[in-house]
């Protein structure tokens, strides 16, 4: 007779479990539904604000299987999700606070589930630094859509943008908010009194630096005239 074989428990939840990830926020091609897509697995794949997981891999096993990667996932901590938006590679996606339900997994620092519900999204920094306040158009994305990057009013230029309230309404009333104040040691620079350096002033500058230059080379090639001078003069006069 052989030992019994001891079972994981189940692990299932009626009730939503908070839950905090990054993913990159999409506009589909005719401009009228919102939905996100994952920075790792799945990025292929676009998901709305209230979804299931599926196998990206093509499989037909229940999401998150034992034996796969397939699944949502998300941290437990606030700070993990902003930890991992510092990487180059993601500056581009958003913060979601998620609602988790359904079948779940553990792993070291959040869960691996079935399904979710995206409660906020938190816009971040646009490349410059600036603290973003639209979408726009990032130039990639995956058939039906269009992914967008967050960015700042100076540098979205004359480019279509989005604006995070319009996001939400496409997104079914989400909440979409800045993350956080522009604050901390990237923060603007406060007013010190001194004149910022404006175009003009850089021009005349430089202007000034050049007839500095000019009138000092002007200069030498009198010194190097008064010289031949005086020993033309001193060779008469022997």
């Amino acid at each position: 007779m052989g030992w019994p074989v001891a079972r994981a428990p189940r692990e299932y939840s009626d009730r939503p479990l908070p839950g905090f990830k990054l993913a990159y926020p999409m506009l589909s091609a005719d401009g009228t539904a919102t939905g996100f897509c994952g920075v790792t697995l799945g990025r292929a794949h676009v998901y709305r604000t209230v979804d299931d997981a599926i196998c990206v891999h093509g499989s037909r096993h229940a999401c998150p299987s034992r034996w796969c990667d397939c699944g949502f996932y998300c941290f437990h901590q606030l700070s993990a999700a902003r930890d991992l938006a510092c990487e180059p590679e993601y500056r581009g996606a958003v913060l979601l606070e998620v609602a988790v339900s359904g079948r779940y997994r553990r792993y070291e620092r959040g869960l691996r589930y079935a399904r979710q519900r995206v409660c906020v999204v938190r816009i971040g920094r646009c490349d410059c630094g600036r603290p973003a306040g639209l979408l726009a158009d990032s130039g990639a994305g995956s058939v039906g859509w269009r992914r967008l990057v967050p960015v700042c009013a100076t540098c979205s230029g004359a480019q279509p943008v989005l604006a995070p309230a319009a996001f939400g309404r496409l997104a079914g009333g989400i909440t979409v908010r800045a993350d956080g104040p522009a604050t901390g040691p990237v923060a603007p620079l406060a007013a010190t009194g001194t004149a910022p350096v404006t175009d003009d002033a850089a021009a005349e500058s430089g202007a000034v630096a050049l007839l500095t230059a000019e009138v000092a080379l002007l200069q030498a090639r009198l010194d190097e005239l008064q010289t031949r001078l005086d020993r033309l003069t001193r060779h008469d006069e022997s």
